[in-house]
């Protein structure tokens, strides 16, 4: 199937403001889908409430857009009733690591076969740009205009202490190593977390001065390097992209099929 088979063009043009990094996130993972030659009716797009969950009204696939927060409960709903299928879920600050922080920890502890993608652009964009669990300290925001005080999370770190098998970093800038991580992320049979710094220049850009949108993504060039670099030895604020983790593990629908089998057999 070619990329334009996946979207449904009668819902754009898309309502993300000007240089907003999810439009690269939404063909990146377009373009994953279409090198591991899925069918769309084998895909189901779970997502929440935000700028990142409106991807879920753009493509073609089986789709739900529910509650703030709850996404990943709702998908692991789809994927213990139909196993077979593959769960993609978008997620952003809030959806993942704020009101859905609960719900993100328990499925990688579960490790429950779906793909999370949260885009990391450090803001509530969709309703005025306040701080989040990822802004960072000392960033504005506004609800913080004399510097937001809390510490960000780290998704990696977070991701692979509450048990995901699969966790890896990328930017909107590396969109074509986005491409590669996200096919890797949906192959991979577990939970799978993929972070992805994304520009947010309206509200995260302006508030903090990081220059326009293409300035954003300079900035994720010059301030990220692969796992493991010299560079990253040299200058350890440098932030780290790649695959962190890629294990096999017991798989949560696998294991839950067996537990049938045994009180079927008592």
């Amino acid at each position: 199937m070619a990329i334009k088979d996946y979207i449904r063009e009668r819902f754009f043009p898309h309502l993300w403001c000007g240089g907003c990094g999810h439009g690269i996130v939404l063909n990146s993972m377009l373009r994953a889908i279409e090198n591991l030659g899925m069918s769309k009716n084998d895909i189901v797009m779970v997502s929440g409430i935000g700028c990142s969950a409106r991807i879920s009204g753009y493509v073609d696939f089986h789709s739900l857009h529910t509650i703030h927060g709850r996404a990943l409960a709702f998908a692991t709903g789809v994927k213990m009733s139909r196993p077979e299928l593959n769960l993609i879920v978008p997620m952003g600050d809030g959806d993942g690591l704020a009101i859905g922080g609960n719900h993100f920890i328990h499925a990688a502890r579960r490790n429950i076969d779906m793909t999370a993608i949260i885009m990391n652009n450090r803001i509530y964009g969709m309703t005025g740009g306040q701080y989040s669990p990822l802004s960072g300290y000392g960033t504005l925001a506004t609800t913080a205009p004399y510097l937001n005080i809390d510490p960000d999370f780290d998704v990696i770190k977070l991701a692979m202490a509450a048990g995901a098998s699969f966790a890896a970093r990328t930017t909107t800038y590396h969109a074509q190593q986005m491409v590669d991580v996200i096919q890797k992320a949906i192959l991979h049979k577990g939970f799978s977390v993929v972070e992805v710094l994304s520009q947010c220049p309206t509200y995260f850009g302006r508030k903090n001065r990081a220059g326009s949108a293409s300035d954003m993504m300079e900035g994720y060039k010059n301030n990220t390097t692969p796992i493991g670099s010299k560079a990253k030895k040299e200058n350890p604020a440098l932030i780290e992209r790649g695959i962190f983790i890629q294990e096999d593990r017991p798989e949560y629908c696998d294991e839950y099929d067996r537990i049938i089998e045994m009180a079927m057999k008592g």
